[in-house]
């Protein structure tokens, strides 16, 4: 009789006290923010450029209105809550068990779930800055905005988030990178590990691996533990086991 994998996922995390979680879009899928490759995913709608394009560094200076077209509709979800999945994590972190969250997400739902050591990968939509004078601002002042958004001093107001041709800032993958070396356990969720550099993190890590996911991975033949369904359900099964156990 097979083991069940939510159940040796309980056990992995029980046992562990600097485990990490390496996750991407499929993490906030059940918040409503839609992905990137899944069949609904953002890469099969039809615009006038593939969205590689419109969120490259090239499209931002060259077809800025553009840009800002495509990332209001598409790219921010001011109203999305963290899920299960979220929440679990930063109740592990509190428990002791997660030492550093790794995500390549961009909207900040591991904070707002009260995530304390979350190290952001590809930025986020809740910071932008004006490329002149570096001024702050809101994400709710991105929001309110119209065409391209502008500051005082004339400049043009970036997301801080990594465009298609930018390179991912140093602080964060020396941050991941040590991180994932000193953990003890590597959950890998809602990413295919197919977006480098970033995937490439993950590759070398020797300890055991989980890695949920609902769909197939490059490392799922190197997990302990894999586990294909919807990672807020599996987060919510796993800790009514670990809760169960602590009775």
């Amino acid at each position: 009789m097979e083991s069940d994998p939510i159940r040796q996922l309980a056990e992995l995390i029980s046992s562990s006290r600097r485990a990490v979680f390496f996750g991407g879009a499929g993490v906030s899928t059940e918040s409503g923010i839609p992905d990137f490759r899944s069949t609904d995913g953002l890469y099969h709608q039809q615009w006038r450029y593939p969205p590689e394009t419109i969120l490259s560094h090239d499209f931002f200076i060259r077809r800025t209105e553009e840009f800002f077209d495509f990332y209001r509709k598409k790219m921010l979800f001011p109203a999305a809550r963290p899920n299960a999945a979220h929440l679990a994590l930063a109740e592990l972190e509190s428990r002791g068990y997660i030492a550093a969250v790794v995500t390549q997400n961009i909207d900040g739902l591991h904070q707002a779930a009260g995530s304390k050591n979350v190290i952001e990968l590809h930025g986020s939509v809740l910071r932008n800055h004006c490329v002149r004078c570096g001024r702050a601002f809101s994400l709710e002042e991105i929001m309110a905005s119209k065409g391209v958004p502008a500051c005082a001093c004339g400049g043009v107001i970036k997301p801080d988030v990594v465009l298609y041709g930018e390179q991912l800032p140093a602080d964060a993958i020396e941050n991941a990178l040590d991180s994932i070396a000193r953990a003890d356990l590597l959950i890998i969720g809602g990413t295919s590990l197919s977006v480098y550099p970033a995937a490439g993190f993950v590759e070398g890590f020797s300890g055991p691996i989980a890695i949920i996911n609902r769909s197939p991975t490059a490392m799922d033949r190197r997990a302990d533990v894999v586990i294909s369904q919807p990672i807020g359900e599996a987060f919510s099964a796993m800790m009514a086991i670990l809760d169960g156990q602590a009775q």
